[in-house]
C-alpha cells in the first residue's frame, strides 16, 4: 500500500499543471540541497581533525557534545521556520476501502525522510566514522549515532505537534539566547553540564534508548492528532474565521497614500505568508550574531557589510522583492479604481522606510560590538531606505508571479521566478564591493560613507525614481493583471 501512495504522488508531481512552470525553480533549490549536503559532509569527515589542530588539548567528540544542545535547540527554531508536515491529497481516498491508518502512517512515515533529517546525518555519521577509524570505542560510538538519529527524528515529531504553537517558538528562541547569554557571560557552564548527557551515552550507549521511548512517545501523539482530522466532513469543511478590524487611524496623517498603507497592513497580519515575512524581519536583526562575533570574519570586512545590510533589511528584502504579488489575488480590481498608481508605489516604499528604520533603532544593542561595527549598520540602514527600497519598487514591475498569500511563508517557493535571484546581485554585491574597494585603497571611514553617500543621493532622486518606476509599472499594467490572473 506504502507504495501505491508512493507512484500516486509521483504521478500526481510529473502530471501537475505547474510541473513545467516551476522546473527551473526546482533545478535551483536542488543546487542549494546539494551544496548544504556537500558541505555538511565535507565538515563530518574533516571535522576531527579539523579540531584536533584547532584545540590539541581536548577530546573533538566531547568538543562536539558540548555545543550539540545548541545545536538541537536551533535546530528546532530552524524546522519550526522552515519545515512543514508533507500532506497527500488524501480526500479521494476516504471514500475507498483503505485504512485511514494507514494514510497516517504513510503520511508520519513521509516526514521522517525530508531534506531537514537527512542534512544532519550527512555530518554525524562522517564523524562517527572517523571516531571509530581514529580508536574510539565502537559500541559508544554507534549508541552516541543512534541516539542523534533518535533526537532528529523526534525533534521532527515534536515540530508538528509545536508548529503552530508561536507560544512554543517563543520559548525555545528564549532558552537559546538565555543559554548562549549564561555561557558567554560566564554565568553558568551550559556547554560542560549539556556535552555530560552526551559523554554519559558515550560510555553508556544504553541510554540512547530513552530517545527511543521519547519517539515512540511523540509519534504515537502526532498520531492521534492526525487520525482525528482523516475524516471525510472535516476534509470538505470550510473554516469560518471572525475577521479582526485593527485601529490604522493613525495612518490618516499621511494623506492620500493611508488608505494603500492600511490595506497593505490588514494584508500582512491577515494573512499567513505576510504574517511570517514580517515576523521573519525581527529575526534578521540576530543576523548579524552570526559574524559580529567571529574573529574570522573581523578580517573580512565586506562579510561584515553584508551583514549589517541584513540586521535591517530583512523587511525590505523579503516584502519588497515580491512587490505588486502581494497584491496578485485582487490585482484586477485595484486597477479598475480611479486612484494614481504613484500613491500605490509611495504606500510600499513608505512601509519599507518605516520598518528600515524601526528595525535599525531595535538594533543599538550593537554597539557592544564597537563603534565601527555600527557605523557599518548604520550605512547599511541608510543604503537600505535610499537604494534597496527604490531598486525592489523597479524589480518588482517584472513580477509575474501569482502569490496565494493564505499558505505558509516558510519553505515556499510559490511566487518566486529567476527575477528574485537576479535583484540580489545589485541588492548585496554592489554594496559590499563599494564598501570593500575603498575600504581597502582609501581606508579610514571612506568605505562607511560611500555606502551611505549612495544610499542619501538615491533618497535625493526619490522623486525622480519613482516617476520612472510609475512609467514602467504602466507600461507592463495589462501584462501584469493577466499573469495575475492566472492560477499559480
Amino acid at each position: 500500500m506504502m507504495l501505491r501512495f508512493l507512484k500516486l504522488e509521483w504521478k500526481q508531481f510529473l502530471r501537475s499543471a505547474s510541473f513545467g512552470k516551476s522546473i527551473a525553480i526546482k533545478i535551483i533549490m536542488g543546487f542549494f540541497v546539494l551544496y548544504f549536503l556537500a558541505t555538511f559532509l565535507i565538515i563530518g569527515i574533516g571535522g576531527y581533525y579539523i579540531l584536533k589542530k584547532q584545540f590539541p588539548e581536548s577530546d573533538p567528540l566531547q568538543l562536539v557534545n558540548s555545543y550539540l544542545l545548541y545545536a538541537i535547540l536551533g535546530d528546532l527554531i530552524f524546522r519550526y521556520l522552515m519545515q512543514k508536515l508533507p500532506v497527500m491529497n488524501i480526500k479521494p481516498m476516504l471514500i475507498l476501502p483503505i485504512k485511514k491508518s494507514k494514510l497516517v502512517h504513510y503520511v508520519l512515515g513521509k516526514s521522517s525522510v525530508s531534506f531537514f533529517n537527512i542534512l544532519g546525518l550527512f555530518f554525524y555519521i562522517p564523524f562517527s566514522v572517523v571516531l571509530i577509524k581514529e580508536g574510539y570505542n565502537t559500541s559508544g560510538v554507534l549508541g552516541w549515532l543512534f541516539a542523534l538519529i533518535l533526537i532528529i527524528q523526534s525533534a521532527n515529531f515534536l515540530n508538528f505537534l509545536i508548529n503552530k504553537n508561536k507560544v512554543a517558538l517563543g520559548v525555545i528562541a528564549v532558552t537559546l539566547l538565555t543559554l548562549i547569554g549564561l555561557q558567554k557571560f560566564n554565568i553558568f557552564d551550559v556547554t560542560s553540564y549539556g556535552g555530560s548527557v552526551f559523554d554519559g551515552i558515550y560510555q553508556n550507549p544504553i541510554y540512547a534508548l530513552i530517545f527511543l521511548v521519547v519517539l515512540a512517545l511523540l509519534y504515537q501523539l502526532n498520531y492521534k492528532q492526525l487520525r482525528n482530522l482523516v475524516y471525510l466532513d472535516e476534509a470538505v469543511s470550510q473554516k469560518v474565521e471572525e475577521a479582526k478590524s485593527l485601529d490604522l487611524s493613525f495612518t490618516d496623517k499621511l494623506g492620500d497614500v493611508a488608505p494603500f498603507i492600511k490595506n497593505d497592513m490588514r494584508l500582512i497580519w491577515r494573512n499567513k505568508r505576510t504574517k511570517t515575512v514580517f515576523l521573519m524581519s525581527f529575526l534578521f536583526l540576530f543576523y548579524g550574531l552570526i559574524f559580529f562575533t567571529q574573529k574570522t570574519y573581523r578580517e573580512m570586512p565586506a562579510m561584515l557589510m553584508f551583514a549589517s545590510l541584513f540586521v535591517t533589511g530583512g523587511f525590505a528584502l523579503n516584502y519588497g522583492q515580491f512587490i505588486p504579488a502581494w497584491d496578485s489575488a485582487h490585482y484586477k480590481m485595484l486597477m479598475s479604481q480611479s486612484f494614481k498608481y504613484r500613491k500605490f508605489l509611495e504606500s510600499k516604499w513608505i512601509l519599507m522606510v518605516f520598518m528600515t528604520s524601526f528595525l535599525y533603532i531595535l538594533s543599538f544593542p550593537y554597539l557592544y560590538f564597537g563603534i565601527d561595527i555600527f557605523l557599518m549598520i548604520t550605512a547599511g540602514a541608510i543604503f537600505n531606505i535610499g537604494f534597496n527600497s527604490l531598486f525592489l519598487l523597479f524589480a518588482g514591475s517584472f513580477n509575474r508571479k501569482r502569490i496565494d498569500l493564505n499558505k505558509s511563508g516558510f519553505g515556499n517557493t510559490q511566487g518566486t521566478s529567476a527575477t528574485q535571484f537576479l535583484i540580489i546581485l545589485p541588492l548585496m554585491v554592489f554594496p559590499m564591493l563599494v564598501f570593500w574597494l575603498f575600504d581597502k585603497f582609501v581606508g579610514g571611514n571612506s568605505g562607511y560613507i560611500v555606502v551611505a553617500s549612495i544610499g542619501i543621493i538615491s533618497l535625493l532622486c526619490k522623486k525622480y525614481a519613482l516617476n520612472l518606476i510609475e512609467k514602467q509599472y504602466i507600461k507592463n499594467k495589462y501584462v501584469m493583471i493577466n499573469a495575475f490572473g492566472k492560477e499559480a
